[in-house]
This record gives structure tokens, C-alpha cells and sequence, in this order.
């Protein structure tokens, strides 16, 4: 089997690293002051790939964070997946330039999917597309406004837009440690041919291990959060977890 990719967490709100319960920005829990840092930590313990949002941007609908990501990818080497207020080309194009390695884009998949098309025609290979859900319908605006697009077909109104990934959230698992929603991560994957990543609820070596079965194959990997911030997911365990399942297969 291919690599499973298990992406540590960083959610940025005004300059610091913090985890949210389902999205509720009145519900952050501060983990670390100093993103930098903490990015570096991730990268000593072996990690391979970034994950990061910028929360406040999410809401602003336009970058808040910009000095705490910039600082982030001065001082690591592995690559860097950013998503919160990416709604325009230009918002694009300047992460791109900066050295993000791929761009989430969320909000402005629903409300202005051209763009979609657009950045992945000029970036190959470096546009995500943000699938936020509750319930299996969409939520934009940092999940603030629900929609009526289901999960499935905003996925399959970019099959043929040469899109790079779909990030897959459940917003009702997101920070609460219930365990990834694999039986609706799966459907998403199965309706397309576009790979997808599992976010939302990771609590465990045992949401690993779930990953690692033959029906998760088609998965891309997964975004693991508050699990790491609190201990219960031991990132040497997961890594080597992982690591071992890639050489057997």
C-alpha cells in the first residue's frame, strides 16, 4: 500500500496554536504560544507533512496570520498545507510564492468554484479542496453557515478540475476525541477518484490502525489535532505504526 500521510495540526487564532470543539472559536484551548516552535517539534518527532489553518482568516475571509505561518516555514524543511481564508487568486498565488507547498480552498469552493479551476490549472498539484461537513451537508465561512451542497457532490464538482486532494472534516468530531468518521470518509472517497484526506476526531493508535486496514487504502491519510497536544496519541507509535503497514504491504 502507499504511505499513509498523518498530518499534525497546527489551527492558528491571533498568533497562537489552539484547538477548537467543533468548530467553535469560543471554545479555543491555547496548546502553544509559539507556533514556530511547535511546527519544529512536529519535524523533530519525524512528521513528514504540515497541516495548518489559519482560524482567524477563516471568519475574515481573508489571511490573519500571515507573520505565524511565514515564521513556520522559515524555520522547517518539510511541507506545508495551509488553508483558512484562501478566497482569491491572488491569496493563492502569495502562499504559493512563499513557499506553501499546497493551498485548502474552503469557503470559495461553494460560493466560487472557477477559482477552484482556475488555481488548479495554474498550480498543479498544489490545490486542495476544503470538504467541511455536518450532517453530510457543507459549511463555509469557518463552519459558521451551513449549506444545502452535500459533501459527495461539491467532491464531484471537481473530478475533472485536476484537483490535488480533498480534505474531508466532520465538523461534529472536530476536537472531541469521539474517533474519525471512517464510514462517511469512505463514501466520500468511494464517489471520487480525487484522493482524500480524514480530518476530524483522530483520538487514538487506534484510529491509526483503523487507517491502516484494506478498506482505507484509497485514503490519503489523516489530520490528527488535539490527540497530539494532549498525549493520547504518541507520535513515535503512530509514525512507526504506519512505517511498519508501508513495508509489509
Amino acid at each position: 500500500m502507499a504511505s499513509v500521510i498523518l498530518f499534525p495540526a497546527i489551527d492558528l487564532k491571533e498568533g497562537q496554536c489552539v484547538r477548537l470543539v467543533e468548530g467553535e472559536m469560543s471554545s479555543a484551548t491555547v496548546f502553544n504560544d509559539d507556533p514556530t516552535a511547535q511546527a519544529q517539534a512536529f519535524a523533530a518527532q519525524g512528521f513528514e507533512y504540515l497541516h495548518v489553518v489559519d482560524l482567524d482568516g477563516a471568519f475574515a475571509g481573508a489571511p490573519m496570520n500571515a507573520l505565524a505561518v511565514e515564521g513556520i516555514l522559515a524555520n522547517i524543511k518539510i511541507p506545508v498545507q495551509l488553508g483558512g481564508g484562501i478566497r482569491e487568486m491572488r491569496t493563492i498565488s502569495r502562499w504559493l510564492d512563499k513557499g506553501i507547498s499546497r493551498v485548502i480552498i474552503g469557503t470559495a469552493a461553494v460560493r466560487d468554484p472557477a477559482l477552484v479551476r482556475e488555481a488548479a490549472r495554474l498550480y498543479p498539484g498544489r490545490i486542495a479542496v476544503g470538504v467541511d461537513a455536518k450532517d453530510g451537508f457543507v459549511a463555509v465561512e469557518g463552519w459558521a453557515r451551513r449549506t444545502h451542497v452535500s459533501a459527495q457532490d461539491l467532491g464531484r464538482s471537481f473530478e475533472d478540475a485536476g484537483v490535488a486532494a480533498i480534505v474531508y472534516t466532520d465538523i461534529s468530531r472536530d476536537g472531541v476525541l469521539k474517533g474519525l468518521n471512517i464510514e462517511a470518509t469512505l463514501a466520500l472517497a468511494d464517489a471520487l477518484s480525487i484522493p482524500v484526506i480524514a480530518s476530524g476526531g483522530l483520538a487514538s493508535l487506534a484510529d491509526i490502525e483503523r487507517l491502516l486496514q484494506p478498506d482505507c487504502k484509497k485514503l490519503a491519510g489523516a489530520i490528527t489535532g488535539r490527540a497530539l497536544y494532549d498525549g493520547r496519541l504518541d507520535p513515535a507509535e503512530a509514525l512507526a505504526l504506519i512505517r511498519a503497514a508501508t513495508e509489509a504491504a
